[in-house]
């Protein structure tokens, strides 16, 4: 690691940056420098502005990955360099409205009796149940479970964490596939070729987000349903089904328990 990148990785830590945005920030100033074939150090503002025309006409690439590559190199020349290129006060890709793909609750079921992986299976069900996201599910660990006040501690984007209600019939669920591995930590550990028992002996981790994506992939393909849907879209099939049951869009917001237990029943 250069001294400029070991730089760029204390200015994200001091900042507080979850892992996973710093990979994607030293990712993005990486294949700047790529592009150019010189340090990103050595570039100048028409450079960025080139650089920025091309991932926008040529490459076309979405604008999440964009947003990303302007985030990650904006950092970099305003945190690490002290450089206020004029270029990166301006560009910024347009903002696009697309409505999220909803599943009924006749095709959740569908899709989720398919999953073939009992873990698997089980994650994605609270998944569901509980509105998280893909992180949020595959790190969930047993102390998170809190059968006296029935909730589930999450451990949220952005370092927010939060508190949601835990139904009865998915607390059944958890504790029936936790006596299956008896993880000390983990709710969903990751299976492996050799089995559970030796996932847990080496400290195999949780699923892992790529793994549990393909099993629901897997199952959306059997149920013949033609949605692009993936596994954040249990999440918004979660909130949809609650307005759609008559729940105050406030109460959804706010994850309030008889918002939840109407869902479920």
């Amino acid at each position: 690691m250069s001294p400029l990148q070991q730089r760029m990785l204390e200015d994200m830590q001091l900042r507080g940056l979850s892992a996973r945005t710093q990979e994607a920030y030293a990712r993005a100033v990486w294949q700047l420098a790529q592009y150019y074939h010189r340090r990103p150090d050595q570039l100048s503002d028409e450079d960025l502005r080139q650089y920025f025309l091309y991932l926008t006409t040529e490459k076309k690439i979405a604008r999440p990955t964009a947003t990303i590559a302007l985030c990650g190199i904006k950092f970099f020349y305003e945190q690490t360099l002290k450089q206020a290129w004029p270029t990166l006060r301006f560009v910024r890709p347009p903002r696009e409205w697309k409505l999220p793909v909803v599943l009924s609750r006749k095709e959740v079921r569908q899709i989720l009796a398919l999953v073939r992986i009992p873990v698997y299976q089980a994650c994605l069900k609270t998944i569901y149940a509980c509105g998280l996201r893909l992180w949020e599910g595959t790190h969930l660990q047993v102390p998170d479970v809190d059968s006296a006040r029935m909730v589930l501690h999450i451990h949220g984007k952005n370092k927010k964490d939060r508190y949601v209600p835990l139904p009865q019939s998915t607390l059944a669920l958890l504790r029936a596939h936790w006596r299956t591995h008896r993880s000390p930590l983990w709710l969903f550990p990751a299976p492996t070729r050799h089995g559970l028992a030796h996932s847990l002996a080496h400290d195999g981790g949780p699923v892992t987000r790529s793994s549990l994506q393909s099993a629901f992939r897997r199952a959306l393909l059997r149920t013949g349903i033609a949605k692009r849907a993936h596994v954040h879209t249990l999440r918004h099939s979660y909130a949809t089904h609650l307005l759609e049951a008559g729940i105050n869009l406030r109460l959804i917001q706010e994850k309030g328990d008889q918002a939840r237990s109407l869902l479920i029943a």
